[in-house]
């Protein structure tokens, strides 16, 4: 049986160092990611907290670094009771330049059978990757509502 894993790509008009500067912005994040801010000084082994409205919704681990092209963390919901009780799973950006744009691939693993985790951000990912795409090559995120935490 495989493991649950989710995996998106697409591809942005930009350069990698550009694309590199929205996904560890603080204040570009909280542009396209329904106002959640990633904070963290983006080294192997530091912490990383994404926060809206002053409440933590994520903690997280960077694993690994490489830019323009690689990152890596660890990845625990903790505003929900439910996620918050599971095994921290990892998120890995992969960007590659390719054709006059940047591929990006995002690969989010390591659920455990019957995550809470793995629907959330099957609905989560393609909304936020799709609001980071627009505002690169636009200059706008899209207008999603802010998803309610419980």
């Amino acid at each position: 049986m495989s493991k649950p894993e989710f995996v998106y790509t697409t591809f942005i008009k930009t350069t990698p160092e550009k694309l590199w500067h929205a996904l560890t912005d603080r204040a570009f994040t909280e542009s396209y990611w329904f106002g959640c801010s990633l904070q963290s000084d983006w080294k192997v082994g530091s912490a990383m907290q994404m926060t809206r409205d002053g409440r933590v919704m994520n903690e997280c681990v960077i694993l690994e670094t490489d830019p323009p092209r690689r990152l890596s963390y660890s990845w625990l919901t903790v505003f929900d009771e439910v996620m918050k009780k599971e095994r921290p799973s990892r998120v890995t950006f992969v960007l590659e330049p390719n054709q006059g744009a940047v591929k990006l691939t995002v690969t989010h693993e390591g659920f455990a059978e019957g995550s809470a985790t793995l629907p959330s951000i099957s609905t989560g990912w393609p909304l936020v990757l799709s609001s980071l795409k627009s505002i690169l090559e636009t200059g706008e995120p899209l207008a999603f509502e802010k998803p309610v935490a419980a």
